[in-house]
């Protein structure tokens, strides 16, 4: 059973995904769930394939769901709609957030390197003077090489950035209190204290979970920590940050950054940081959009394969767990 807001469905199954859909499992694609309390009979749903607007699957469903053994969800977190009494009846969970990793990390590499290029600043200057000038004069740290790059969380995304970064003369050091120094070096990382890193970093990027333990794990004195001239990268959740004190930071111009992400999401009509020449601001678009996910879809559909072939999820979702992922 599809089980997501109904506008997802046609963006994530065209008519190859629905085909191959329909030959692995037993489903009614123009069954769109959007609230269980709208489906007279969920006795016969053995695997639920879920993603954004998906309700809740809590105890009260679960007793409507006796034969429910599995769910796939085509997007990243599954927060919001697994709960405890799933994993009571053990029920194997499958998330596609291995397979949104990608385009949030190269959204973030994308940032990262144009951060080094001081291409906000750039910009605004050639738009304004329309000629040759020493550029370099202007922005003396300008180039990418041996920049250091400070990632902050070493999740499925963090982890892709590292990845996507290897190729490039860039000295990088990585900070998650559950990463030792062998696993920080298999990543082709050094690891650091937070504020080391902070302190250390011409670029920082945010990839860590939002968790009660991380609001505001970016505060007033630690985003001052930041050299001048630093850029900050936040495609994870605005909550990591305190938004008021990185407005202050910004609005000083003495440092850059680029937000995917903010708090509140949208912010204010009146918020600053639309017109800030030292800002790029977009709308939370880093994750999979348009025909990035067909992406999920097909990662989802790897993963039916597997189930129906009696073979143990390739990116599971478990209950030990589940409290550090985004």
């Amino acid at each position: 059973m599809l089980a997501m807001a109904p506008r997802f469905k046609d963006a994530l199954f065209g008519p190859d995904e629905l085909d191959r859909l329909t030959r692995l499992v037993n489903v009614d694609p123009g069954l769109v769930v959007s609230d269980f309390a709208d489906v007279p009979d969920l006795a016969s749903a053995e695997l639920l394939i879920t993603c954004w607007g998906c309700p809740v699957i809590d105890a009260s469903v679960l007793r409507r769901a006796p034969g429910l053994r599995a769910v796939v969800h085509v997007a990243g977190t599954v927060k919001g709609l697994i709960t405890d009494a799933c994993w009571e009846r053990g029920i194997a969970v499958s998330s596609g957030a291995a397979a949104n990793a990608l385009p949030v990390a190269e959204y973030t590499v994308a940032a990262i390197l144009f951060a080094g290029k001081r291409v906000l600043g750039l910009r605004d200057l050639y738009r304004r003077e329309r000629r040759s000038l020493d550029w370099a004069a202007h922005f003396p740290s300008l180039g990418n090489y041996r920049r250091t790059v400070g990632i902050i969380g070493a999740s499925h995304i963090g982890r892709r950035v590292l990845d996507l970064l290897r190729p490039f003369d860039l000295d990088l050091l990585i900070y998650d209190p559950y990463l030792d120094e062998e696993g920080a070096a298999a990543l082709g990382a050094r690891p650091a204290g937070l504020d080391e890193l902070l302190a250390a970093s011409d670029v920082v990027s945010v990839h860590a979970p939002a968790l009660p333990e991380t609001r505001h794990l970016l505060d007033g004195r630690r985003l001052g920590l930041l050299s001048d001239g630093a850029t900050l990268i936040n495609t994870a959740r605005g909550s990591l940050v305190d938004m008021d004190a990185l407005t202050k930071e910004l609005v000083s111009g003495r440092i850059d950054a680029v937000l995917d992400v903010t708090e509140p999401e949208v912010l204010p009509a009146n918020s600053p940081l639309y017109d800030l020449p030292n800002v790029l601001l977009t709308p939370h678009i880093a994750g999979s959009v348009g025909g990035e996910l067909r992406r999920l879809t097909h990662s989802v559909l790897d993963e039916l394969d597997r189930y129906v072939r009696g073979l143990p999820f390739a990116h599971p979702v478990r209950a030990d767990t589940i409290s550090r992922l985004a």
